[in-house]
């Protein structure tokens, strides 16, 4: 089969990409739902997820891409590989994160995962980037406390927006006492990382854990 064809970059706030994505039937797509979740925003082609379900078979994975070609086919092969812990959709997470989560119970999402984000390099354009406040504040509502969420891309100034948006919220906090992290701390690296080390370009990390809820003041 040939490989699938999909343009790089498609914008978010584009009127066919609004309607959110609805929650799935979390029993359906998971032989054992009750297993702690690992959510990859902008899963790309999958490969990463695909390889992390295999190793980890005691966790959850559900891949997140706007690009609904690659869900597709992304799908196809974990079908082919028979994993019942793993499942992609499409979505855009910037106005799906609360329909797709509505449903799952307390506690279970325990790592979130955004590597290597679409840029966006022209400031007109940082609305069309993945790690808003208001997905930050999404994922403070949904994460486990004790949970992570691990950025990295090989453009400096996107990871060092990304770690100012979860700064800014209290329910987060940076692990780590170097800038960045030296190594990887998952298992399996991202394609886009590996040609970023065959080329010798540097790579950004962070960690943040989920430290505490915040609870809704009311107004008082």
């Amino acid at each position: 089969m040939s490989p699938v064809r999909v343009r790089q970059h498609v914008n978010p706030l584009a009127s066919k990409f609004q309607t959110p994505t609805a929650s799935p039937d979390w029993e359906s797509i998971y032989t054992q739902p009750n297993l702690p979740l690992h959510l990859d925003i902008g899963c790309a082609k999958g490969r990463f997820v695909l390889k992390m379900a295999q190793i980890e078979p005691n966790w959850n994975f559900l891949g997140l891409e706007i690009r609904e070609p690659l869900v597709v086919e992304a799908n196809r092969i974990r079908e082919e590989m028979g994993l019942k812990n793993l499942h992609y959709m499409f979505a855009n997470v910037n106005n799906s994160l609360v329909s797709l989560l509505s449903n799952l119970p307390s506690g279970r999402l325990q790592k979130v995962t955004i590597q290597f984000p679409d840029p966006w390099f022209k400031n007109r354009h940082a609305k069309r980037r993945v790690v808003q406040p208001e997905l930050v504040t999404e994922l403070a509502n949904y994460l486990a406390v004790g949970g992570v969420v691990f950025l990295q891309s090989d453009i400096q100034f996107v990871v060092v927006e990304m770690c100012d948006r979860f700064y800014e919220h209290p329910a987060f906090e940076k692990l780590g006492t170097t800038t960045w992290l030296t190594e990887n701390p998952l298992p399996v690296p991202t394609e886009r990382e590996i040609a970023t080390y065959n080329k010798g370009e540097p790579v950004y990390r962070a960690l943040f854990r989920k430290k505490t809820e915040i609870l809704d003041s009311g107004g008082t």
